[in-house]
């Protein structure tokens, strides 16, 4: 029996392991080059779905609508925007209807994601990539939405957006960085908004160097958990001489330290060249015997690599967020606490 039948016979896809080819030797997926979004302009139609969770407030509904005109678009409610089946925001198949039809609505020139939560994984066998390749458009969203941008990007190249959801908060620093991004299309330095309040020094926002340097990479990355569980499928990208940029919330630490363990396991913190740690919102250790902290589980898998890296970035479960561009080539400086856009992001 040849290798291939011999795989087959197990009922194993090689696409279930993005770094083996059929010699076992491991295979770049990195994009030669990069699929571009097409870009945006105030005015234009924008598409408001969801591919995760279900939105339990209709309230919730007017908030991201407005919040999206308020921004200068028009807005197309998704055919199943509003569904509900259990947790989640309809069916499998409803919620990749919604997705893939705003892809290939010419009407529509790019695509919000309501909310997280959980259930994007469940749709990945459904979007049509090819489809997207031949309508590459601007997606926003965060959290749970990291499925969607890792397969989007893994399976077409396209650059996407980790950023506020449609009923995120649209305060002025988000609203701002959005136009930077969008409207005005600048080389963007993403750095901490730093304000000084009534303390002798400043506490809030501030980053923290773990190892010193600057490298230039490809970013990708988005909610730890969700990248994670992503792991020896073919919807992770190739992360070979990439940054990874992780954030998270509500995560005991050691549940942290298994989530890096298998990042290490399968290779994946080997391929990086630089790291950056957004926040991890509500995840101090809980009671008994005691426990590693964040900083512990941190400095035992990011120092030995021995790579530029820093933590404290402002991405995650935040009110003010960076809007990153999932797959854009950047400039990271861990000193500075800074990731700087290098090449445009739109075609």
């Amino acid at each position: 029996m040849n290798k291939r039948n011999f795989i087959k016979s197990f009922g194993l896809a090689l696409g279930a392991f993005p770094f083996l080819s059929l010699d076992g030797k491991k295979e770049s997926l990195l994009h030669d080059k990069l699929l571009l979004p097409k870009p945006i302009k105030k005015g234009d139609t924008v598409g408001l779905i969801s591919p995760s969770a279900a939105t339990a407030e209709r309230i919730q509904f007017m908030f991201a609508q407005e919040a999206l005109e308020a921004l200068g678009f028009k807005v197309k409610l998704g055919e199943n925007l509003k569904n509900r089946r259990g947790h989640l925001a309809g069916t499998d198949e409803e919620r990749a209807k919604d997705l893939n039809g705003m892809f290939a609505d010419p009407e529509v020139k790019a695509i919000i994601c309501i909310r997280g939560g959980s259930g994007a994984a469940r749709i990945l066998p459904m979007i049509d990539y090819e489809m997207i390749k031949q309508n590459p458009k601007p997606l926003l969203g965060y959290s749970d939405i990291t499925a969607l941008h890792l397969a989007i990007h893994s399976k077409t190249g396209l650059i996407t957006f980790h950023g506020p959801n449609g009923t995120g908060s649209w305060n002025n620093f988000n609203v701002q960085q959005f136009e930077n991004v969008f409207f005005k299309q600048e080389k963007v330095i993403f750095q901490n908004e730093v304000v000084k309040g009534d303390d002798l020094v400043v506490k809030a926002n501030r980053t923290i160097p773990m190892t010193p340097g600057k490298v230039e990479g490809r970013i990708l990355g988005g909610n730890l958990t969700v990248l994670t569980a992503l792991s020896g499928t073919p919807y992770l990208p190739d992360f070979k001489d990439s940054i990874l940029f992780l954030e998270d919330i509500s995560e005991d630490p050691y549940k942290i330290d298994r989530m890096f363990s298998t990042l290490k396991l399968n290779g994946t913190l080997d391929q990086i060249k630089g790291f950056v740690f957004g926040q991890c919102t509500d995840c101090t250790p809980s009671g008994g015997y005691g426990s590693l902290t964040l900083d512990d589980v941190l400095d035992d898998y990011i120092l030995p690599l021995g790579i530029p890296a820093y933590k404290g970035a402002m991405i995650g479960h935040i009110p003010k967020q960076f809007i990153v561009p999932v797959g854009a080539k950047v400039s990271l400086d861990a000193d500075q606490g800074t990731i700087s856009l290098l090449e445009p992001i739109f075609g």
